[in-house]
């Protein structure tokens, strides 16, 4: 580990490999998991805010459930989630026509229709960030489903933290970004 700002890092976003290999996963990400994306406050009220605007990427049943339960959940434990479709998907999720599976709220985005991309939990991802009251956590989450993105990575020679580069700036800041550069460089990983 070491400390960024009052961040601590896990070694493994500089030293392991990961590059999205959407044509082998078909996203999977978004359906596979026990429980919704984690969102902030602000996301929630975005999603909230912006849900006719994005409603148009997603399904009917999607639509019916966000109609029910609202754009977001809150837990029990205080923290918020994205619903959930039949207890599994992301309910934000967007069925392609090839059978690949993707972010409706990141398709409303990148159609300029909101001025909010995806949920940092999911832009940021492999990387997890868990809030404590001294720090914030920056770790490296493996998970099977992802092992054609490992490989990919590590025939592209691609370390995590340069795969998600605009998630972590878009969390962090350019400083806190080209301070993780730095490091990386020094350890010549």
């Amino acid at each position: 580990m070491f400390r960024i700002e009052n961040t601590l890092v896990s070694e493994e976003i500089i030293e392991k490999n990961f590059h999205c290999n959407i044509s082998a996963c078909k996203g999977a990400c978004c359906i596979e998991g026990e429980a919704g994306a984690p969102l902030d406050k602000q996301e929630a009220e975005s999603l909230q805010k912006n849900y006719n605007k994005i409603s148009e990427y997603l399904s009917d049943n999607a639509n019916k459930i966000i109609k029910s339960k609202g754009a977001f959940v809150a837990l029990d434990d205080g923290s918020i989630e994205t619903p959930l479709l039949n207890n599994k998907a992301c309910v934000y999720v967007h069925y392609q026509s090839n059978g690949t599976l993707s972010c409706g709220i990141e398709k409303a985005y990148k159609d300029k229709k909101i001025n909010f991309n995806k949920p940092i939990s999911c832009h940021l991802y492999p990387i997890r960030i868990k809030e404590y009251s001294e720090f914030t956590a920056v770790n490296y989450h493996n998970w099977s489903i992802c092992s054609d993105a490992c490989s990919l990575g590590a025939e592209l020679k691609k370390p995590v933290f340069e795969f998600v580069k605009e998630a972590l700036i878009r969390k962090f800041g350019n400083e806190w970004y080209n301070s993780l550069e730095k490091i990386s460089k020094k350890n010549n990983i």
